[in-house]
């Protein structure tokens, strides 16, 4: 089985993509969390909506090839936070990702991000 579909819209780096925001308990000990920023958010309440969600998530070991474009040069090749959008929704779990293709481009005027994932048996 072979899926191919697009997420249009700039992908995030899920590592650059925190911010920490205070917070106390309930016992009134400050600590600090870290929290999807709003671009984070944002992109991911996007994409989710353009994920196919299968009614059978695919199964076994997979392939998965990312052609992310970017508007600029400036963000690092990242797609950890798409990887984790599709669990539930494509496959069970990224765990199931046993080969990585992963490409970057630049396209000012259509970020976005083309996905083709494979079942493959080994």
């Amino acid at each position: 089985m072979t899926i191919e579909f697009t997420i249009l819209g700039e992908c995030c780096s899920k590592a650059n993509s925190r911010q920490a925001v205070p917070r106390n308990t309930k016992k009134g000990k400050a600590f600090v969390a870290f929290i999807k920023s709003s671009k984070a958010l944002n992109y991911s309440k996007t994409a989710i909506l353009q994920i196919p969600n299968l009614k059978t998530l695919m199964q076994g070991p997979l392939a998965i090839e990312c052609r992310i474009y970017y508007a600029s040069e400036r963000p690092d090749l990242d797609p950890s936070l798409v990887y984790d959008l599709l669990q539930g929704r494509v496959y069970v779990n990224d765990r199931q990702l046993k080969e990585m293709y992963l490409y970057r481009f630049t396209d000012k005027l259509n970020p976005r991000t083309e996905i083709r994932i494979w079942s493959i048996f080994k």
